[in-house]
């Protein structure tokens, strides 16, 4: 892949601008404004800006909520605001959702999933030593513009999912689809009679080798069998341009993994997939 070594060394530059960014205390007063407009109760004493900004220091930083309070009271000393202690951020984190921008032309869409760990330590040493049964891993499934390698939708599900299951849900939140790229574990009935309905062409959806070319109720995927034998797989994979798969979704996993580890810290089912999804979210602001 060609690639403009100068922009990209700046791009990954100004990802530390984004990891200490205090836009948040220029539009303090004016959003607490407008979170405390008719509330009932209590009202906010910090913006979510300011819990935004916890949010970054705790996941990329990997810093405990206690010692984000720490680093709070530094900058707050240093930039006159209150800083709040760490009970606030671990509340209002929970409820801190991340949209996740879409574009309004057609898209080649990407889907792959992965495994994450729910603790750090080996499988082996839990079981053999503690005693106890393996805790199992979370999956989690992602769509992503193969162009753009940002992401397009999310999904944090169990290791018993299968990846069919959710792909519905994956591509529901982009509204014009080009294409799709995708492995064998969507090779089914119900994901290509669902392409079918969003009048997507025979997709990039590798069908197995010895596919059945009769319809099965299912006419999207007899015309995709039929493309793959016409094509072959290698006029197949150039046609589609099947390649860009690993950029447009497995790139993105090893990516997070690399700056966030492959377990997580949440000890909880929710805060798991909390924690899971603000990494995704966070690392696709990045770009």
């Amino acid at each position: 892949m060609d690639r403009t070594w100068c922009s990209y060394n700046e791009s990954l530059v100004k990802r530390g601008e984004f990891f200490i960014s205090l836009e948040f205390l220029e539009t303090w007063f004016e959003e607490l404004a407008a979170m405390n407009t008719k509330k009932r109760g209590r009202p906010y004493e910090y913006p979510n800006g300011l819990m935004q900004f916890c949010s970054v220091i705790y996941t990329f930083f990997g810093l405990p909520y206690r010692q984000t309070e720490g680093v709070l009271r530094g900058l707050g000393k240093r930039f006159g605001f209150p800083a709040p202690d760490y009970t606030t951020p671990f509340r209002r984190m929970q409820k801190i959702e991340f949209d996740i921008p879409q574009t309004d032309e057609p898209i080649v869409v990407a889907l792959d999933s992965t495994g994450i760990k729910v603790t750090t330590r080996g499988e082996w040493m839990h079981k053999v030593w503690n005693g106890e049964e393996r805790k199992g891993w979370i999956k989690v499934h992602i769509s992503a513009d193969v162009r753009t390698k940002k992401l397009c939708a999310i999904e944090v599900t169990n290791e018993k999912c299968h990846d069919c299951q959710v792909f519905p849900k994956l591509l529901e939140p982009v509204p014009r689809i080009a294409d799709v790229l995708a492995d064998g574990a969507y090779d089914t009935r119900e994901c290509f009679n669902y392409l079918d309905k969003r009048g997507v062409g025979p997709p990039g959806i590798r069908v197995r080798d010895n596919a059945s070319t009769k319809p099965h109720r299912c006419w999207l995927r007899q015309q995709a069998v039929l493309e793959r034998r016409k094509l072959g797989y290698k006029g197949w994979k150039e046609k589609h341009d099947y390649g860009m798969r690993w950029p447009g979704s497995e790139g993105i996993f090893s990516a997070v993994k690399r700056c966030f580890g492959e377990s997580v810290r949440a000890t909880s089912q929710d805060g798991m997939v909390r924690e899971v999804k603000r990494r995704f979210c966070l690392y696709s602001l990045l770009l």
